[in-house]
């Protein structure tokens, strides 16, 4: 049950928010301020990527996104007071306040403890008045990341490593990275370019936006509102004489075409498309109109990914889970005793949720003659499914199950982020 939040609770850290203040905004001492302020200062602090603002009847829901999973902070009773937080972020992100009608989108930055934080802001109308949700990004947090970053660092296994590692090393062609949102697709193409950018080679992307600052990189924001989209800045970026290109995102058929082109003519892509598998991203670009035989000409290799969270070393315990829970999972009896089951039981370290960080895990197709004939020829998933696994493939649901084998995440978390077969 949500934790009601009373008034009172607002000063408890309110020393710890004094270094926070808004860029030109006074930051005042009414209670919505410090509610809004403390939150902010709270969900940094608790290294959330998104707060969710959520109106009731008569009170505002708080939730933090921590390590992809929705947590619930509390609950502030109060419809007037809930339609003033809203409208105090409003203010805070310079959107029309009057305005409670349709979707409106904005960011703003403030200051915590010296560290500049960008918040993009969405305001969606709803039944009971309006949310928001902010998305935090600290870009110092970020650069301190990537700097000397690896796909070491990411958590796949070795096998996934080395196979992302040869891909990145090709001379020409396109590399592809699927998943859904927020399952660090963007973090792993940083990784690889980061591991091949050693001077030589001309490298320019092109994202929406540019979450990570890379040295030596030359980075290009899109900017539909003057007209600068994927498909227009990747026509420049083939003029600028570059040796890779890495695109943010394949969101049409004109993009999906001119990567293709760019990967025809003796350029390393790296971009990333949403698909749920490596296999149904044939499908979206088949969707697109592309033409089979000039994606897999293209075509290095796609990388499926997920990121699974880890048990918090502080209250794992051994645990086996109920029986049906394992046959649903579909573990074959015999196998059963392979498997280390422990789950999280919740502490101060973890907030209670049994988890703390996120390791990624990886379904890996590379193109071969046999793969490459078959999507021509237009095949069924089905035979494609059965090359890629006689080429070594792995697919995502083994991968978390060889985590829950290790001990390092429970059955419960394989199974919220990989289909059972």
């Amino acid at each position: 049950m949500d934790q009601v939040l009373p008034a009172t609770e607002l000063d408890n850290i309110q020393s710890g928010i004094e270094d926070l203040s808004l860029k030109s905004i006074n930051a005042g001492t009414s209670q919505v301020v410090r509610l809004v302020h403390s939150t902010l200062y709270d969900a940094h602090k608790s290294q959330a990527s998104d707060i969710h603002l959520e109106m009731t009847t008569s009170a505002l829901s708080i939730k933090y996104r921590i390590d992809g999973v929705l947590t619930s902070i509390g609950v502030m009773q109060g419809g007037d007071l809930a339609e003033q937080v809203i409208s105090r972020i409003k203010v805070m992100s310079e959107l029309d306040i009057a305005e409670r009608r349709v979707p409106q989108d904005g960011r703003f930055k403030i200051s915590i403890q010296g560290r500049e934080i960008d918040f993009r802001v969405s305001i969606m109308p709803s039944i009971f008045g309006e949310d928001a949700v902010l998305r935090i990004l600290d870009r110092q947090a970020l650069s301190d990341h990537i700097e000397g970053l690896t796909l070491n660092q990411l958590g796949f296994n070795q096998a996934a490593i080395a196979s992302i590692r040869r891909l990145s090393s090709e001379p020409y062609g396109m590399l592809l990275v699927t998943g859904p949102t927020g399952s660090g697709k963007t973090t792993s193409l940083y990784a690889a370019i980061s591991e091949v950018n050693h001077g030589h080679d001309k490298i320019v992307t092109i994202e929406d936006p540019i979450e990570y600052q890379l040295p030596g990189v030359l980075q290009i924001p899109v900017n539909e509102k003057k007209g600068l989209t994927f498909a227009r800045g990747l026509r420049s970026i083939l003029r600028h004489d570059p040796d890779k290109i890495m695109v943010g995102e394949i969101r049409d058929a004109e993009t999906a075409q001119i990567a293709i082109q760019a990967a025809l003519t003796g350029h390393l892509v790296f971009t990333t498309v949403h698909a749920n598998n490596v296999f149904d991203v044939i499908g979206r670009f088949s969707h697109m109109g592309v033409d089979p035989y000039s994606f897999v000409s293209a075509l290095n290799g796609i990388v499926a990914q997920r990121l699974v969270r880890l048990l918090c070393v502080h209250c794992a315990v051994d645990e086996r889970p109920d029986e049906t829970l394992i046959a649903e999972s579909g573990i074959p009896a015999d196998e059963v005793s392979q498997f280390k089951f422990r789950s999280g039981k919740g502490c101060g370290q973890c907030r209670g949720s049994g988890y703390r960080g996120r390791n990624a895990i990886a379904e890996i197709l590379i193109r071969n003659d046999e793969i490459r004939e078959l999507i021509v020829a237009q095949e069924p998933i089905r035979r494609i499914k059965e090359a890629a696994r006689n080429n070594g493939t792995r697919f995502l649901r083994e991968g978390a199950l060889d985590m829950v084998k290790q001990g390092l995440t429970s059955l419960e978390e394989a199974n919220r982020v990989t289909i059972v077969a």
